[in-house]
Order: structure tokens, then sequence, then C-alpha cells
């Protein structure tokens, strides 16, 4: 699985982020990166060929140590984007911040956009990207090994009544807490715009998402982008891109 992970960051980046990025931020060559939950390092590797710098933080050292295995120039550091003394430790301010599938695994959001906003320069961009909280797949109950990994909304269902189901068709013990906690910890899109607009970013790009352009990758299904209907969309939306500009 983790080199399954890798190649798809590689493809990924290869064939949506470059092309996201040569389209809207022309200059990135120059820049200096850092991308936040960077995993088995997939894009670390790609962007490394195109920008002045790029570097990775992960949490998790075992991923580290994959993306070591595939590629040991690359430049990864551990570390937890919510830790106070993150700054401090990195030392560096960056052009540009990519986080992907992260932050709705984030507790402390707050502390999480605090750093975000430190770590970029002035007029620094920040590309970021979640399922928002109340939508189809939100739980990530495709981890199922049961058709439960394809019923939507799973993870909005009573914690007893999927225990229940969940042992009947013989999930692993932990699988209903795991996706009620990653219900718990998700973001909506309207949290998300007032946590962004608190600490200084304002969009450049806001991109809604039936089918993600990673859906396209995985399951060969089209891209279809949403248009944004307050209250509806939270329901509906799989995907929600952004890249943000920092204002102050």
């Amino acid at each position: 699985m983790p080199e399954k992970h890798y190649y798809e960051q590689k493809e990924y980046t290869e064939k949506y982020i470059i092309p996201f990025f040569e389209r809207y931020l022309p200059q990135y060559k120059s820049f200096r990166v850092l991308e936040i939950g960077c995993a088995e390092g997939g894009l670390v590797e790609v962007m490394s060929k195109h920008c002045a710098e790029v570097i990775g933080l992960e949490l998790s050292q075992t991923r580290i140590d994959i993306a070591k295995e595939k590629n040991p120039n690359l430049e990864i550091i551990q570390g937890d984007i919510t830790d106070v003394n993150l700054t401090k430790k990195l030392q560096l301010q960056f052009d540009l911040l990519i986080m992907r599938e992260v932050i709705e695994h984030v507790p402390d959001k707050h502390a999480a956009f605090n750093n975000l906003r430190k770590l970029l320069k002035n007029e620094g961009y920040l590309f970021i990207s979640f399922p928002p909280k109340y939508s189809p797949f939100a739980g990530h109950q495709q981890i199922a090994h049961s058709f439960l990994k394809i019923i939507p909304y799973l993870h909005l269902f009573p914690s007893s009544l999927l225990k229940k189901i969940s042992n009947v068709l013989n999930e692993k013990k932990d699988f209903v807490d795991e996706i009620k906690y990653n219900y718990h910890t998700g973001l909506s899109i309207n949290y998300f715009e007032h946590l962004y607009s608190l600490y200084g970013f304002v969009p450049i790009v806001s991109e809604l998402y039936l089918f993600r352009p990673i859906y396209k990758l995985r399951f060969g299904l089209p891209v279809i982008k949403l248009i944004d209907i307050p209250l509806i969309r939270e329901a509906i939306t799989f995907g929600c891109e952004n890249l943000l500009q920092k204002k102050f």
C-alpha cells in the first residue's frame, strides 16, 4: 500500500498539481516550497524537479522512512503542524505551502493556521484541499473491508448502530471509532472560510468538486465541479480546493 501511495502522489503531482501551478502561479519555479503532510514524498520528489527548493513535513516517521527509501535525496523533516515550536525548528519562511487532504485530520485547526501564517512569507501562497465535514465520505469509510466502504454519510449514523453493523460484517474492531474520529476532526467549508479570513488569507482560486481530480486517477471518473450554493454545498461537495494568499 505505501508503494501505491508513493506512485499515486507522483502521478497526481505531474498530471494535476504542476499544471495547476503553471496556470495560476507561473512564477512557482523560483519558490521555496513546503508540503505539510508529505507522506511517502511523491509530491516532494516531483516538485523538487521544478522549484528552487522543496521540503516535506511529515508527522509519521514510518512514512518518512519509506520516502527516504524511495529517494534518499529528499529533504523531509519529522514534525507536527500544530507544534508551537515548529517555526523555530524549521527556521525558514516559504513562498508556497501545500497541504493536501491533511487539515481535516488536525484536531487543533487554530494552531495549524497560526503556524501556516508564520511559515509563509508576506504575500506567500497556500494550496489547501480537503473533503468537507458533512460530505458523503468525510468519515473515510472507504477503509472498510465490506460494502460499508461505499455507503455515503456513514459517519453520521449513531455509533451504537454502526458498531452492531460493523460486528456483523466483521470489520476491524476500531472501524467505527476511526470514522467517527475523522468526522469529529473534520472541517466544514463555512468554518474553513472563517479560519483563513481570521488568519489573514484571501482566496485566489476556490473550487468545489463532486468528483475531484484525484478520482480521475483512482477510479477513472470524470472531473466534475460544483456551483457554490450555500448550505447545499456542505452536503454534496466531495472536495474543496483552494489557493490562498497571505495578506497580513
